[in-house]
Formats: structure tokens, sequence, C-alpha cells
């Protein structure tokens, strides 16, 4: 058995989609990896990177996914070669994982937005979570069930 296969990688974060938590109920996670240019990878080393529009979705009838809307910063020192900030970008799942999901866009209404990109090892991945829209009166719950367990810890801590 190879040593290789079974260390575990360093995970280094680059952004988190907070919003997300708030705005979506949160059904089913997965890891991705996605297919970058060489100055995306640099402008990701540096933390230029916002998901807060992010989502992913099939293009035309192929099981191919794309990112759309991920906004990477420009790279500061690159050349006439450097990448457009909101391109389409490739993402790299299962065969078995990318029909699944498919099929729950195309029948029970759900949306593939992106959770976190990170840094797996010298690999860019990303966390995508299968989510449903919250409800106005969910997104309240929420809200007050966050304040109350944050007085509570105010309460034991002082």
């Amino acid at each position: 058995m190879n040593n290789d296969t079974t260390r575990e990688r360093k995970h280094r974060t680059i952004a988190t989609n907070r919003k997300a938590y708030y705005e979506f109920k949160i059904e089913d996670k997965l890891e991705a990896g996605i297919v970058l240019q060489g100055t995306e990878v640099k402008s990701l080393r540096s933390g230029k990177c916002s998901l807060q529009e992010a989502y992913a979705a099939f293009k035309g009838q192929s099981n191919e996914l794309y990112l759309l809307n991920l906004h990477i910063n420009q790279y500061e020192h690159g050349n006439i070669a450097n990448h457009e900030p909101k391109r389409e970008r490739k993402l790299l799942v299962k065969e078995r994982e990318a029909r699944k999901l498919r099929s729950a866009l195309r029948e029970k209404g759900f949306t593939l937005v992106p959770l976190s990109i990170y840094f797996s090892g010298h690999l860019v991945k990303l966390e995508l979570a299968l989510v449903s829209a919250k409800k106005k009166y969910d997104k309240r719950e929420a809200t007050k069930k966050r304040e109350t367990e944050r007085d509570i810890r105010r309460k034991f801590r002082g």
C-alpha cells in the first residue's frame, strides 16, 4: 500500500461564502477541482477572489459543470496574457456525481453554490453545496437562534 495516497494534504482557505449559509438551506456538499490559468493561481495565492455572486451550472446537454461569476482579480504582475476576471471556469467532478447533480438541479429546483475555495496541497479545490432558497421566516428564525446563543455565551463568560 502506497503512503502517498493515505497522506492528508494541507488545506489553506482562500475565500469563503458566508452569506450562502444565511441565504440558503444546504442539502448536500461536495468537493470539486477547478480548471485555472497560471495567472489565476498566482492571484489566488495572494487571496484576490470573491465568491459572492458565483454559482455552478451545466452547459448545454453535456455533463460538464461550469462555475460562473467567480471573480478572481487580475494578477498585478501579469502581462498581456492575463486572465479575464469573471470568465467561465470548468469544474472537475466525477461523471456519476455530475449525473446525480444534473437530475437534482432539473427535478427538485436546487442550485449549486460555492461555499469556499481553498488550496489542498498545490491544487485549488472548491467546496460546492446543493442548496435551496430559505424563506424569510427561516432567515428570521436563524437570526433569532444565533442571537440567543450569543447572549447565553456572554452570560456564562461574564
